[in-house]
C-alpha cells in the first residue's frame, strides 16, 4: 500500500484496510481484539512486524500482541516497558501528525532502555527514503475524547511497526492510513475493554444473584422452620409495626393463622401494661420481655428481640423480630419472687414485703427547725422558707426537693382524740389471744390450721387494695388507706368478730381471740416506726381488756 500514492490507491488495498478494521471490531474478546490489531498492521498496511503495547493500570506498557515474526513474538510478548521510557520515545524524533518516527541516526540512544524491542542492524540507506532496520515508527492510540477524534483522550497503548514491505518510509497515504488505523484500533480496544468489563460484571452479578438467591432460600427455610417465633414487621410510615410475615412457630404460639397475623401489629397484641416497653424496643432494636395476647384472650410471656434491617439509601425499613416463649421461666421467676415476698404457710405478704409496701408510701422530709432558729436562718438566707406543710427548713430546699414533693402525695394522719374527717393510712397490728394454748394442747398442725384460717378471714374482711400481711408467729398487720379514725376502729371490730368465730382444726372446733392496735403512717416516719407505734397501741389495748375477754375460749 505504501507504494501507492494519491489518488491512485488500489481498491483492493482499501478493501484490505476495511476488512482489518471490521475484524478488530468484531473480535470476541480483548485478547482477540489486540491480536487482530497486530495482524491487521501486517496484512492490510504492508508492514512485516507489528507490536501492540498496552497501558496497564499502573501506567507502564506491556507487549500484549505481536505479529510477523514468531521468534520475536516469543521473546518480547508479555514484557513491560516503563511509562517514563515510552514518554521519552514519544517526545523524540519527527512528528508525522499523531505518528512518531525516530530515524536510526537518533534511535541508537534508545537501544539500552527498558522498552521491549526487536531490531536488526543493516547498512546505511542507499537513497533518501529507504527504511533502515533501526528506524522506529510509533502510532500512539488514544481513547476517544469528549469531542471524538485525534489524541484528545488518554493514552491506552502504542502500535510499533517495522520493515515496510516495499523497503521505503511510508508516504503521505501510508502515514494517513496508519494514523487512521491506530485511531480505529483505540476505539476497538476501548470497546473490547468495555465488553470485557461488562462480561466480568455480568458474571460477578450472576454469582452475586446466585448467592443472594441461595441466601434468601436459606433465610426462608431458617425463618419458616425456626423452632421459635419469627416475624417481619414494617418500620416507618403509616403502617409502622404492621406484621408482614410470620412463621408457623409464632402462629402456633399465639393461636392465630398467618393470614390473621397480617392484620395486626405487635402493639395490637401486646399487654396494655407492656406497650411502653414494646415502643422502646421497636424504636431502638434490642431485647425486651413482655406479654402477647393469644386468640383465646390469654397472654403469654415472651422474649422479644428486634433487629433493624436497614437500607443504606433509605434508612431503616423493616424489623426482624424473634419471639421466644418464656412462659415457664416467667412462672418460675414469679413463684420464686412470691416465695421471697410471701409467707409460705398463709400465702400472705411477709414482713419484708410489708415494710417495702409501707416504705413506698412514705417520704423522708427534711427536718423542721425549732422556731428559735428561724432568726438565725433569716440572717443567713433572708426570709424563712416554708415547705407545703408549713414547716421551717434550716436551709433553703433545692429545686430538686420541691420537684420531689410536687410529684409525691404526702401521707397524713388524723388528729389524735377526734375524728376531723381526715383520711389516712391506718396500720392495724393484730395479735392472736390464746393461740399458744392451742399449739400446746393440740399440736403445731392445729396451730397452722388456725393461722391459715385467720389469714383467710382477715383477707376476706378488707377491701381490694388493702394489704394483709403476716409479720411473724401469730402477729398480723393490715394496711388500709383512706380511713378516718372511726373507720379504722370499725374495721378492727369487724375483723375481731370474724376471728373469734370457731375454727375447725384437727377435727375439733377451737377459738382464738384477737387484740388490735391502730397506728397511723405519715411522711417523715420510717416503716419500723409506724409498726412500732401500732404494736405499742396493740399492747395497750390488750392490757386494757380483762383476760377472760381476750379470747372466746
Amino acid at each position: 500500500m505504501e507504494a501507492e500514492s494519491e489518488p491512485y490507491v488500489r481498491l483492493a488495498s482499501l478493501r484490505q484496510l476495511h476488512q482489518a478494521m471490521a475484524d478488530m471490531n468484531t473480535a470476541r474478546s480483548l485478547a482477540d481484539t489486540l491480536q487482530t490489531v497486530a495482524d491487521g498492521v501486517v496484512h492490510a498496511l504492508g508492514y512485516e512486524l507489528a507490536c501492540v503495547n498496552l497501558v496497564r493500570p499502573d501506567g507502564d506498557l506491556v507487549v500484549a500482541a505481536f505479529a510477523g515474526n514468531q521468534a520475536a513474538e516469543a521473546l518480547i510478548t508479555g514484557r513491560v516497558g516503563s511509562r517514563d521510557s515510552w514518554e521519552r520515545r514519544l517526545r523524540m524524533g519527527e512528528q508525522w501528525g499523531d505518528l512518531v518516527f525516530i530515524p536510526h541516526t537518533e534511535g541508537w540512544i534508545l537501544d539500552d532502555d527498558d522498552v521491549p524491542q526487536w531490531y536488526t542492524d543493516g547498512p546505511a540507506p542507499r537513497f533518501e527514503d529507504e527504511w533502515h532496520p533501526s528506524d522506529r515508527l510509533f502510532a500512539p492510540m488514544y481513547a476517544p475524547g469528549p469531542q471524538g477524534g485525534g489524541n484528545s483522550g488518554e493514552l491506552i497503548g502504542v502500535l510499533s511497526v517495522d520493515r515496510p514491505r516495499n523497503g521505503r518510509r511510508p508516504g503521505a497515504w501510508g502515514r494517513e492510513a496508519l494514523q487512521m488505523y491506530a485511531f480505529q484500533a483505540a476505539i476497538a480496544i476501548s470497546n473490547a475493554r468495555l465488553r470485557s468489563n461488562m462480561q466480568r460484571a455480568l458474571v460477578r452479578l450472576e454469582r452475586e444473584q446466585q448467592a443472594l438467591r441461595a441466601s434468601e432460600e436459606s433465610f426462608r427455610q431458617a425463618f419458616e422452620y425456626a423452632p421459635s417465633g419469627m416475624a417481619i414487621a414494617e418500620m416507618g410510615g403509616d403502617q409502622h409495626g404492621r406484621i408482614l410475615r410470620s412463621n408457623d412457630a409464632l402462629c402456633r404460639l399465639l393461636g392465630r393463622p398467618a393470614s390473621a397475623m397480617r392484620r395486626y401489629s405487635f402493639s395490637d397484641l401486646v399487654h396494655p401494661e407492656d406497650i411502653g416497653t414494646l415502643l422502646r424496643t421497636s424504636a431502638e432494636g434490642g431485647r425486651a420481655e413482655l406479654r402477647l395476647g393469644r386468640r383465646d384472650g390469654t397472654y403469654v410471656w415472651v422474649s422479644l428481640r428486634n433487629s433493624v434491617v436497614a437500607d443504606a439509601a433509605d434508612g431503616p425499613r423493616f424489623l426482624l423480630t424473634h419471639v421466644e416463649d418464656i412462659e415457664e421461666r416467667k412462672r418460675r421467676e414469679l413463684q420464686l419472687a412470691h416465695r421471697a415476698s410471701h409467707d409460705s404457710l398463709t400465702g400472705l405478704p411477709n414482713s419484708a414485703e410489708l415494710r417495702s409496701r409501707l416504705s413506698a408510701r412514705l417520704c423522708q422530709r427534711p427536718q423542721p427547725t425549732l422556731p428559735a432558729a428561724v432568726d438565725a436562718m433569716d440572717a443567713a438566707y433572708g426570709d424563712p422558707v416554708l415547705d407545703s406543710g408549713g414547716h421551717y427548713f434550716d436551709f433553703p430546699p433545692s429545686p430538686e426537693s420541691y420537684d420531689a414533693y410536687d410529684h409525691h402525695v404526702h401521707t397524713v394522719a388524723p388528729e389524735d382524740g377526734r375524728d376531723d374527717g381526715t383520711k389516712g393510712l391506718a396500720v392495724l397490728f393484730c395479735d392472736l389471744d390464746g393461740f399458744k394454748s392451742i399449739n400446746d394442747r393440740f399440736g403445731h398442725n392445729a396451730g397452722d390450721a388456725v393461722l391459715i384460717e385467720v389469714a383467710r378471714r382477715l383477707s376476706g374482711g378488707v377491701r381490694d387494695g388493702d394489704t394483709v400481711a403476716r409479720l411473724g408467729g401469730d402477729e398480723f398487720v393490715i394496711l388500709a388507706d383512706g380511713l378516718g379514725r372511726a373507720d379504722a376502729a370499725d374495721l378492727a371490730v369487724r375483723l375481731r368478730n370474724e376471728i373469734i368465730q370457731p375454727i375447725r382444726a384437727e377435727g375439733r372446733a377451737v377459738r382464738v381471740g384477737a387484740s388490735f392496735g391502730i397506728g397511723w403512717a405519715h411522711c417523715g416516719m420510717t416503716a419500723d416506726e409506724v409498726l412500732k407505734s401500732a404494736d405499742e397501741r396493740m399492747y395497750v389495748e390488750k392490757r386494757s381488756r380483762p383476760k377472760q375477754h381476750r379470747r372466746a375460749g
